[in-house]
């Protein structure tokens, strides 16, 4: 009898654990426009980005995201707008140089969290939550979406899409 309780117990303890499962998809902003002048520091998202950035808010339309960040750039902003939008959510902004920031309110977040950041922030920024320590992702790779799921054992996957 008290081995059966201890195997209720146990399963009940794994099953709490994997519905506390939550993942993080980081990506990369979509296509930046050429920019020139002032709109060379922070230009929009060219017309292949914005379509990325839809393409996004479709794949992502059943993740039950419960939060959006992004950094304060426009290219930032408006890749995460149609998830926002979709999701039915705000998009919290955080400064591309605070990274640490992002990273313990990712840790609090409970429920699924989208991060669009860049092709330097991202690979920070997975180091500090600890599931790798070498990411590259380059400067003409818009593609690419990282899924961080906490769990017995962490994993990361990286993905593409269009």
């Amino acid at each position: 009898m008290r081995a059966r309780f201890l195997l209720f117990a146990l399963l009940a303890s794994s099953v709490q654990v994997l519905a506390a499962q939550s993942s993080i998809f980081l990506v990369r902003h979509a296509e930046k426009a050429a920019g020139d002048g002032v709109d060379a520091q922070d230009p929009d998202l060219s017309e292949a980005g914005r379509a990325r950035a839809e393409s996004l808010a479709l794949m992502l339309r059943d993740a039950h995201l419960t939060a959006i960040y992004a950094t304060e750039f426009k290219r930032t902003q408006q890749t995460a707008a149609p998830v926002a939008r979709a999701a039915g959510l705000e998009v919290t902004s955080i400064p591309a140089n605070e990274t640490a920031t992002l990273v313990s309110k990712l840790k609090e977040n409970e429920g699924n969290a989208l991060v669009v950041g860049h092709s330097n922030t991202l690979p920070e920024i997975i180091k500090l939550l600890r599931f790798a320590d070498s990411i590259i992702v380059g400067e003409s790779e818009y593609d690419s979406l990282f899924v961080l799921t906490h769990g017995l054992p962490p994993q990361l996957l990286r993905l593409h899409y269009r």
